[in-house]
């Protein structure tokens, strides 16, 4: 079978290897569909912290069972799945207490170990998670950054009847914002400094989209949701500005999370923080539970995936899709492989 390889940044090779054989435990998994991530950009850019060459990437994905190996009950051949990339210790504290997306010997799939971008992927069966028949290869590869998504929002715990203000509309950031309506928010608001993206945000019918390039965000806090301002802002851009836009603007005693990754130590005005004992808040990946709302979210038609979907490229291109991304950066939302092709 064919394999991709990133043997250094900006370079990628493939290699034929033999189909791996699942063990006790294991499903193989045809792939069928990965999408690229801002992470996988940063690992293309030799620029991502915890990663090194060479790595066969791929984490969100999408696929069929072609093989069940010894023990596997519940999945059957050809059934649609998607793959959970946390590779776990089991044993730590987190891991003991249900939140293995915190565990201390976190490893994630195209990043400190082996990825799914082959033609088949050997996995152990616990990291299966189920799709719907109906469900596209092309969702199902992006039910990964959705879990992120619903993760973040859920952290601020019921969002239901609650203001929602999203500091980013990239892929992330606009999945946030439609997962926030999805589960009942009163009013979502997104920002950016693209008005690409904020056009993709508002046909995907989020309620308020904001340039802040053009406007200030204290004051469109205020036109958008009155003096009260909004219940959670959530920071899916990741930088200083935009963190601290966020601690300036919120309202006394209200709630922020930070979602996206930082890329370098951030300044941030904690002094501000504290005077309005604001609670600043963080997400890490996902968890099982996570996937399953996803799912339910986008079966109901509270969210949309496949308008986000920028462009597709055969597996053989992989590297041509890097370089499309970084020659569309700001129209680019979710670009796609397709394995098979």
């Amino acid at each position: 079978m064919l394999q991709q390889i990133m043997t250094a940044p900006k370079q990628i090779e493939f290699r034929e290897v033999p189909v791996p054989q699942p063990g006790p435990g294991q499903v193989l998994v045809k792939i069928m569909e990965i999408g690229v991530c801002g992470s996988d950009i940063h690992v293309y850019h030799g620029t991502h912290p915890f990663t090194s060459y060479p790595i066969t990437q791929g984490h969100e994905v999408s696929g069929v069972v072609a093989q069940l190996g010894p023990g596997v009950e519940g999945l059957a051949l050809g059934q649609k799945v998607t793959i959970q990339p946390q590779v776990v210790c089991g044993q730590c504290y987190p891991c003991r207490h249900g939140k293995y997306n915190l565990c201390e010997a976190l490893k994630v799939m195209g990043f400190q170990t082996t990825g799914t971008a082959s033609e088949y992927f050997a996995v152990d069966a616990a990291k299966i998670t189920p799709l719907p028949e109906e469900m596209s290869f092309e969702e199902g590869a992006m039910i990964e950054p959705l879990a992120v998504a619903v993760h973040a929002v859920r952290r601020a715990g019921d969002v239901a009847g609650r203001d929602i203000c999203v500091l980013g509309a990239g892929p992330i950031g606009n999945l946030v914002a439609q997962t926030a309506k999805g589960l009942g928010a009163r009013k979502v608001m997104i920002t950016d400094i693209s008005d690409i993206r904020l056009e993709k945000a508002r046909a995907l019918g989020i309620d308020a989209c904001v340039n802040t390039r053009a406007q200030d965000l204290g004051e469109a806090l205020t036109a958008c949701f009155g003096p009260d301002k909004c219940d959670v802002i959530y920071d899916c851009a990741g930088n200083d500005t935009t963190i601290n836009q966020a601690i300036r603007c919120a309202r006394k005693g209200s709630t922020i999370i930070l979602v996206a990754v930082f890329g370098a130590m951030a300044q941030v005005d904690l002094a501000v923080l504290n005077d309005h004992e604001l609670d600043l808040n963080t997400s890490m990946m996902y968890r099982s539970e996570d996937y399953a709302e996803a799912i339910r979210l986008v079966q109901a038609g509270r969210v949309r995936l496949t308008p986000l979907i920028s462009n597709r490229f055969p597996f053989r291109e992989y590297l041509a899709a890097y370089e499309y991304i970084d020659d569309h950066r700001e129209s680019t939302m979710k670009v796609l492989i397709d394995v098979q092709k």
